[in-house]
């Protein structure tokens, strides 16, 4: 069960206690298919990633580059792109945070939303923007340029492509670099995504 379908169903969980220790069960085994691998057990790739990781980040590998440790060169590929999209895109990074909301949502990624809710709360997302996310409704209240970060991040997940207004409307106010970097934080946030839930 994730913290998602938990928020709706608090109260009948504290009811019982077996309930709510069932609803952690998939957790507990969700480490089962992709272990961390001990820094100590790094093959000569692994070692070389980590480095880089920590050179660049300057903290050591971490939550959903664990995983990907696996395969070192895509767990350093993935990094690089997000050292760009989290830290440096073109729409910035308090509507970066909303993107990567729409996307844990999208997901149902306890992870990412356990992360980034607060950052995006500290960047300027209001909570109840959060909240509304979180319960899988359109939030009331938005600005306009969050407004159109929603619309066209939604629509990209949901219909697998966004229509030739919302894009005019992304396009006009963040420009071609932004549009691509507003798809590129929501697919790479998207195979982040994939890669923990798959683990």
């Amino acid at each position: 069960m994730s913290i998602f379908s938990m928020k709706r169903t608090l109260v009948a969980a504290v009811a019982g206690s077996a309930l709510l220790m069932s609803a952690f069960a998939p957790l507990a085994r969700a480490e089962e298919r992709l272990p961390t691998i001990a820094p100590d057990k790094y093959d000569a790739d692994q070692k070389k990633a980590a480095e880089d990781f920590l050179a660049t980040r300057k903290v050591p590998v971490f939550g959903p580059f664990e995983p990907l440790m696996y395969s070192p060169q895509v767990m350093t590929l993935s990094r690089s792109m997000g050292d760009y999209l989290r830290y440096n895109s073109a729409i910035g990074n308090t509507l970066s945070e909303l993107v990567i909301l729409i996307t844990a949502r999208e997901w149902t990624q306890d992870y990412e939303w356990y992360v980034h809710n607060p950052i995006a709360l500290k960047a300027g997302i209001k909570k109840d923007i959060s909240d509304a996310i979180i319960d899988g409704r359109r939030p009331t209240g938005m600005s306009e340029d969050e407004e159109i970060v929603y619309d066209f991040t939604t629509e990209l997940h949901k219909n697998k492509r966004v229509s030739d207004t919302t894009y005019a409307r992304a396009d006009k106010r963040f420009g071609k670099k932004g549009v691509v970097d507003l798809t590129g934080i929501a697919a790479y946030y998207t195979l982040l995504a994939m890669e923990l839930n798959m683990a």
